[in-house]
């Protein structure tokens, strides 16, 4: 079958490219958010700034970003920190394997860039963690090279100007929009001019409701000219994530509780969180954990069916079912991937999501119970 090529593009003139330049620039000038890695042009505190703003909205990340670069105000910092600090300061930013690439990229560019990002597009692009939006990033806002940037904004925002129909799900397309986006780019200010058209797809080209009559390249756009700007991009609906069962236990013991460290790959890799275990629907679960916990040496005097919690992943829906559990005894020869600690003590600790939800729950039982007890007395 032969393979579906691209609809041609007609190539912009360069009255039509400087007239965008012209409008876009001088919007942004006018309108840029004041966010705090935009204070210089460091390429660090961009490139921290990027990762932590991948899927995840800007006002969310701006307070984790001031503690983090507080913490690990320079690259060096950041690659010589504990993994596990590094960690907790990104906690309630999900994806951790983000903060690990970020971290393992950072010890990169100390052992073979002497502490320096690198501004070749090379040597950039070989870092943990960087893809080729996230490069044309930091060398187009720090280093100011002529490097295109598209992330899903650019994509949204350029497949209307230039009627795009493509799917821009695909590595193809994206390598389509990159060239179109190069050849837009000024030679004076490539940074300021791919921030740009990011704040554009941000505040005015939005995916549901674009502000069309207030957008200052409404005259360049062809889609708004068509009146089909709600019709792009074209996008392949992503599948909707797999519903995963799953058994979470609070186990305590004379105010400890037991955590389990996830495995080194997958999902959650290397994170603390409770013991878990996915089940079959059939499963009792009760019985699974007891005996899971009983191969490890651990045995409970009691089991409570808490309640159950829900945490949606990219790709996995987690249906938990959170269980309390006395301990016994103790198995004193645990695995590394086991630890007992103080109740006290949890707040050290990154947790994800998913196993807050299952702590709140827990605490709440407390909560009620310490309510029962005070009013009998």
């Amino acid at each position: 079958m032969a393979r579906k090529k691209h609809q041609p593009i007609q190539p912009p003139g360069k009255e039509w490219i400087r007239s965008l330049q012209n409008h876009l620039l001088g919007w942004y000038d006018e309108v840029k958010r004041d966010l705090p890695w935009r204070k210089d042009q460091d390429p660090y505190k961009i490139w921290v700034s990027e990762i932590m703003l991948q899927q995840t909205r800007v006002d969310t990340v701006i307070p984790y970003y001031l503690r983090f670069m507080e913490k690990f105000p320079t690259v060096r910092d950041l690659a010589e920190a504990d993994e596990d600090d590094v960690i907790k300061a990104w906690e309630g930013l999900g994806y951790y394997s983000r903060a690990r690439n970020l971290q393992a990229a950072a010890k990169e560019v100390c052992e073979r860039h002497g502490g320096v990002v690198p501004r070749d597009p090379a040597s950039i692009s070989r870092l943990k963690g960087i893809g080729p939006y996230t490069a044309g990033a930091i060398l187009s806002i720090a280093y100011n090279l002529r490097v295109p940037a598209v992330d899903g904004n650019v994509m949204r925002v350029m497949s209307r100007w230039f009627v795009l129909k493509e799917d821009v799900t695909k590595v193809s397309t994206r390598r389509l929009l990159e060239e179109l986006d190069l050849a837009l780019i000024p030679e004076d200010r490539p940074g300021d001019f791919n921030q740009a058209l990011m704040e554009l797809g941000a505040l005015v080209c939005t995916p549901i409701h674009p502000a069309c009559d207030s957008c200052p390249v409404r005259q360049e756009c062809k889609a708004r000219a068509l009146g089909i700007q709600h019709e792009l991009p074209v996008k392949k609906k992503a599948k909707p994530p797999a519903p995963v069962p799953m058994v979470v236990g609070w186990i305590r013991n004379h105010g400890r509780v037991l955590l389990e460290r996830r495995p080194e790959e997958g999902l959650l890799a290397g994170m603390w969180g409770l013991p878990s275990l996915e089940r079959e629907g059939a499963e009792n679960p009760v019985g699974l954990l007891t005996n899971r916990l009983s191969s490890l040496g651990i045995h409970l005097a009691s089991e409570t069916l808490l309640g159950e919690v829900e945490h949606v992943f990219s790709h996995r829906r987690w249906q938990v079912t959170v269980i309390e559990g006395e301990a016994i005894s103790t198995e004193s020869s645990l695995s590394d991937a086991f630890r007992w600690v103080k109740e006290d003590e949890l707040e050290a600790y990154a947790f994800p999501k998913v196993y807050h939800k299952a702590m709140r729950l827990a605490q709440q039982k407390t909560d009620k119970e310490a309510a029962v007890q005070g009013r009998l007395f």
